[in-house]
C-alpha cells in the first residue's frame, strides 16, 4: 500500500523507481568477483571491507522514500543492509590515525561517481550501506553490489556501486568544471526537506530540474536495455 506521508517541498511522486546516476545511457559497471569497499584517507593504512563481511554485522531493514534532485520521488522502498553508523564505529573508527579529527566522508562508486557527506549526516540513524532492495539483491540499475542509502539527502549523495570510502579531516574542494562550480555549485548538505539543491533561487531551480525528468527516464531505460542485451 502506498504511503500517505507528505513529500518534501518541490517533489512529485512517480510510479516505480527509475534508474538514475552516472552514465545513464550505459550499462552498469561489472561487479567484481569478490567485491569490497576500500577504506582510505585518514586511516593508519588502507584496507578492504568485503561486501561479504557486511553480513557479519548487525542487519537493518528500512522503508524510506528516495528523492531525486530533479524533483521526482520513489516511495516506500524497502532497503536491507548495515547501518553506516555500525560500519563506522566497528570497522572505520578503530583504524583512524591517532588524533585524526574527521569532518567528512567521500563515497566512491565503480561508475566513477563521488559524493561527499558530513560526518554528522553520515552517522544519522537512517543511513545504510544496502545490498538488498525490496527483498532482492541489488541489480545493476540500483547500485550492485552495495550502495549508500541516505533518505534525508538528495539522490546524488546516495552513491551506487560503492567501492571506496575516504575518511577526511576537512571538506574537499568541489569537483566539476570551473563553469559548473561557478554557476551551479552543489549544496554541501543536500538535505531534501530544506531543498538544499544548490544556491540558486528555488523558483528558478524547480522548473529547470523538472525539464530533466522525461530525458532521465528515456536514458535510464536505454541503459537498462543495453545491460540486458550485453
Amino acid at each position: 500500500m502506498q504511503t500517505s506521508r507528505p513529500l518534501p517541498p518541490g517533489q512529485r511522486r512517480v510510479n516505480g523507481f527509475p534508474r538514475f546516476g552516472h552514465h545513464l545511457s550505459r550499462p552498469a559497471p561489472a561487479v567484481p568477483a569478490d567485491p569490497a569497499i576500500t577504506i582510505g584517507g585518514a586511516v593508519r593504512e588502507e584496507f578492504d571491507l568485503t561486501i561479504a563481511s557486511l553480513a557479519t554485522l548487525a542487519r537493518r531493514e528500512l522503508t524510506a522514500d528516495f528523492h531525486c534532485v530533479a524533483g521526482w520521488s520513489a516511495t516506500d522502498l524497502r532497503w536491507e543492509g548495515v547501518s553506516f553508523r555500525t560500519v563506522y564505529r566497528t570497522c572505520i573508527e578503530p583504524a583512524l590515525r591517532p588524533g585524526a579529527s574527521v569532518t567528512h566522508l567521500e563515497f566512491g562508486g565503480l561508475d566513477g561517481w563521488r559524493s561527499v557527506v558530513t560526518l554528522e549526516d553520515a552517522l544519522a540513524d537512517d543511513v545504510l550501506i544496502a545490498e538488498h532492495l525490496d527483498g532482492r539483491p541489488l541489480d545493476g540499475d540500483h547500485g550492485a553490489p552495495a550502495r549508500l542509502v541516505s533518505p534525508r539527502q538528495y539522490g546524488y549523495v546516495n552513491t551506487k556501486h560503492l567501492c571506496r570510502i575516504d575518511v577526511l579531516t576537512a571538506e574537499p574542494e568541489e569537483r566539476g568544471s570551473f563553469l559548473e562550480r561557478l554557476l551551479v555549485p552543489t549544496h554541501p548538505r543536500a538535505r531534501v526537506w530544506q531543498e538544499e539543491r544548490h544556491y540558486l533561487p528555488l523558483w528558478m531551480v524547480r522548473p529547470l530540474y523538472r525539464l530533466f525528468i522525461a530525458p532521465i527516464r528515456f536514458l535510464s531505460a536505454r541503459g537498462s536495455r543495453r545491460a540486458r542485451e550485453r
